[in-house]
């Protein structure tokens, strides 16, 4: 089964269904922010279907076993997609996870492991925690928490999701969490690659799956970052299976200008405070190597006012003269520094 077939059906309860939710009762969608500023590729916004489209039928349930490289363990898709308890493939790459990581609290808590995988590395439509200061986390819950972080485009709906978590998490519960993905390496996980022109895709659940039949489009002044193998991350959720982020030509040269000097006053060097490896310094959290998409995000958010708190406010005087292209420059830079192997990545077995 594709992933194709298991997010038709999620397509329209996630726009109607979660889009409601966050924005309350019936109210009508939320606006796409305008602007030449404004990163679309870097949300990934699942289109609407068209209105009166009725609900697709859900799929056969797949109670066949999946199995992945690397591994002998074997899942069902209901078991790889249990938001009580997702799949855990390699075990062996992370510590033991605490319950709220491993399970959750439900209802009221999802399991963390559901979203950001086992190891933390997540995916381009959330935040990759692994590695992070635990502070940093915990910062970053009680902005979630207090109101000070939301979505700079509200379609973003796990955005909204993460807030009601926090809102419910212990104490207790946030400190395990937070220390247990603290203590999980960042390692490979993007690969970025300068081009002219990139597979066609198509937005499904805020990541870009290729679109069938192998068309090419112009890249335009874009980061498209899509699965090294669609299968292997929908519907199988490998936690080994990364990213290729595909950039303009020259942008990673651009980037590195923008991010080591500043670019003459538009900025400010991203290396003062993230480190001249850019791995992160004290509380200060690592980019290098991360999710374009989502560094991209950041930028936004904090650039149009929708993510405050201690650190924001520390980055709106970065990123307030950034263009479109200037994100796209910085986020193809950072992306591309070298981590170390992760394990069955390209860079290990090549």
């Amino acid at each position: 089964m594709t992933n194709k077939l298991l997010a038709i059906a999620a397509i329209y309860t996630i726009t109607v269904v979660g889009a409601a939710a966050q924005r309350g009762g019936d109210a009508p969608p939320a606006a796409e922010p305008s602007g030449p500023g404004y990163p679309a590729w870097a949300y990934a916004i699942t289109p609407p279907p068209p209105p009166g489209t009725p609900r697709p039928p859900a799929p056969p349930e797949d109670k066949a076993l999946k199995s992945i490289p690397g591994t002998t363990r074997t899942f069902t898709i209901a078991q790889i997609a249990d938001l009580r308890a997702p799949a855990d493939w390699f075990p062996e790459d992370h510590p033991v996870m605490p319950p709220i990581v491993a399970v959750g609290r439900q209802p009221a808590v999802r399991s963390c492991s559901y979203c950001h995988y086992p190891n933390g590395k997540g995916r381009p439509s959330n935040g990759g925690v692994a590695g992070l200061p635990a502070s940093y986390i915990l910062q970053t819950l009680s902005d979630f928490k207090n109101g000070l972080r939301k979505p700079g485009d509200p379609r973003k709906v796990n955005v909204n999701q993460m807030i009601t978590f926090a809102k419910n998490l212990t104490p207790e519960e946030a400190r395990a969490a937070a220390e247990y993905f603290s203590s999980t390496p960042w390692t490979q996980w993007v690969r970025v690659v300068e081009t002219k022109t990139v597979p066609k895709t198509e937005a499904e659940g805020s990541i870009f799956f290729k679109a069938p039949g192998n068309m090419t489009e112009p890249i335009g002044m874009r980061i498209i970052e899509t699965p090294e193998n669609d299968e292997q991350t929908e519907p199988l959720r490998n936690p080994r299976s990364g990213f290729v982020a595909y950039a303009p030509v020259g942008s990673i040269k651009k980037g590195e200008v923008l991010v080591t000097t500043g670019g003459n006053g538009k900025t400010n060097a991203c290396t003062t405070c993230h480190g001249p490896d850019l791995r992160g310094l004290g509380p200060v959290p690592g980019i290098a190597g991360r999710s374009p998409s989502y560094l991209a995000r950041q930028m936004y958010d904090i650039q149009v006012g929708a993510r405050h708190g201690e650190w924001s406010e520390l980055m709106k005087p970065v990123v307030a003269k950034l263009t479109n292209e200037d994100m796209v420059n910085i986020a193809a830079y950072v992306s591309s520094r070298p981590m170390p192997p992760a394990p069955g990545s390209r860079l290990q077995t090549n």
